[in-house]
C-alpha cells in the first residue's frame, strides 16, 4: 500500500490547462466504493475535444449531479487496474484483483445501476470526465457497480481497451446487422477501428472504411477492412459501384457535418445508418434520402451490460492491444507526449498512460 496522503494526477481547469499536479489520495466514502490504483489509461477522442475546445461532457458552472463535483477534476476514463481496498458491502471484488472501470455515471444504489438503459439517464456523466476523480491518477475511487473483474489473460492494457472497444462493440449490436451482411465505416481512428474489430466479430462478410489519413487508411487495412479515400472523389458513389448499390450498413465515426449524408447514401435501399459520434454542430441532411430509399438512421451512446462480452471476445483475440496501442507515456509527460502529439499526428491510435512511473 501506497501510504502517501497525495499523488499525481491530470488535473483539467479549463481548454489548453491541463495539469499534472500533486493532490489528495480519494478516500473511501461510502461502503460500495472500491479503491483502485491505475495501472493504464487510454487518451481518447472525448478527452482530445475536452483538451482542444472544452468544456463538453466536463461540468464547469454546477457540480455534476452525480459526482458533486465541477471543474477542475481529473480526467482519464479508459483504464484498469489493482483493487487495494473496498468498502465493507462490497462482495464481489477484493483486494488485489484485476479489474476493468465501467466510468458511466448513472444513478446506482447497493453496488447496482438503478436503470435497465442506465446509459439513456438524462444525468449520464463520466468517471473521468465529470468529477469524482479519474484514471489519470494513481489512485482512484469508484463504485462496485462499476468494476468488472479482468480475466487472467488480459493484461492491464488490454483492460484500458476495454472501454472505447465498448463503443464500437455496442454500435454494432444496436444495428441490425447479421453475420454475411455488409458495412462500412466513417472514420478509422481509435473508435472507428474498434467498430471495425466489433463487424469482424459479428461477422460481417464484406467491411469498408472511409479515412483521409494515410496511417490510419493502413490500420483499418491491416484489421481486415477495405480503405478508401475521401478525398479521391464523391466516396458515396464509390461506394455504390463497389457493392452493386450500396452497403447494408454504415457507421458514422467522424462527427463532421458533410460526412452524415455521405454515410447513409452510402447504403442500399432498406440499409441502416448507426451514427456513433458525438457531435459539436448541426448537421445536414436530405430526408428524401431515407424517404424515398426506405433507409433507417439511429443513434448510440456509450454502452451498457457489454463489458463481458467485450472481454470474451478479446480472450479470442479480437481488440488487441498490439494492434491498437502505439504509444505508452508516463503521467507526467501526458500533455506533450499524449494530448500535443495526438492533436498533431494522426499515425497514433491509442496512447497509453501508465501512472506511477
Amino acid at each position: 500500500m501506497n501510504h502517501d496522503s497525495t499523488m499525481q494526477a491530470a488535473v483539467w481547469y479549463q481548454a489548453r490547462d491541463l495539469r499534472v499536479e500533486s493532490i489528495d489520495v480519494p478516500t473511501l466514502q461510502d461502503p460500495h466504493q472500491v479503491k483502485v490504483k491505475v495501472a493504464a489509461c487510454g487518451i481518447c477522442g472525448s478527452d482530445l475535444h475536452e483538451y482542444s475546445a472544452g468544456p463538453i461532457f466536463i461540468p464547469v458552472d454546477e457540480p455534476h449531479p452525480l459526482s458533486g463535483q465541477r471543474a477542475p477534476i481529473v480526467m482519464g476514463h479508459e483504464f484498469a487496474g489493482e483493487v487495494v481496498e473496498v468498502g465493507e458491502a462490497v462482495t464481489r471484488i477484493k483486494p488485489g484483483d484485476r479489474v476493468a472501470i465501467e466510468p458511466i455515471l448513472s444513478p446506482n444504489r447497493d453496488g447496482k445501476y438503478l436503470m435497465e438503459r442506465y446509459n439513456l439517464t438524462p444525468l449520464l456523466g463520466f468517471h473521468g470526465l465529470s468529477g469524482g476523480g479519474g484514471g489519470f491518477s494513481e489512485y482512484t475511487v469508484v463504485g462496485e457497480h462499476m468494476v468488472h473483474r479482468l480475466p487472467d489473460a488480459l493484461s492491464y492494457e488490454q483492460g484500458a481497451l476495454i472501454e472505447p472497444a465498448a463503443v464500437g462493440l455496442h454500435a454494432v449490436r444496436q444495428s441490425s446487422l447479421k453475420a454475411g451482411d455488409s458495412a462500412v465505416v466513417f472514420g478509422a481512428g481509435p473508435i472507428g477501428l474498434m467498430v471495425i474489430e466489433a463487424l469482424k466479430a459479428a461477422g460481417a462478410a464484406a467491411i469498408y472504411a472511409v479515412e483521409p489519413s494515410e496511417v490510419r487508411r493502413q490500420k483499418a487495412t491491416d484489421l481486415g477492412a477495405r480503405a478508401l479515400d475521401p478525398q479521391q472523389g464523391e466516396v458515396s458513389a464509390q461506394i455504390r459501384d463497389l457493392t452493386q448499390g450500396g452497403n447494408d450498413f454504415a457507421f458514422e465515426v467522424t462527427g463532421i457535418p458533410a460526412v452524415l449524408s455521405q454515410a447513409i447514401n452510402s447504403t442500399h435501399a432498406g440499409g441502416e445508418t448507426v451514427v456513433v459520434s458525438i457531435w459539436e454542430t448541426e448537421a445536414a441532411f436530405q430526408p428524401n434520402d431515407l424517404v424515398i430509399k426506405e433507409r433507417t438512421m439511429k443513434g448510440i451512446i456509450a454502452y451498457r451490460h457489454i463489458y463481458p462480452a467485450v472481454m470474451a471476445l478479446m480472450q479470442q483475440g479480437y481488440f488487441r492491444a498490439e494492434d491498437l496501442i502505439t504509444g505508452r507515456i508516463a503521467l507526467g509527460d501526458i500533455v506533450e507526449q499524449g494530448f500535443e502529439t495526438l492533436l498533431n499526428d494522426k499515425s497514433h491510435v491509442k496512447i497509453i498512460v501508465q501512472p506511477g512511473t
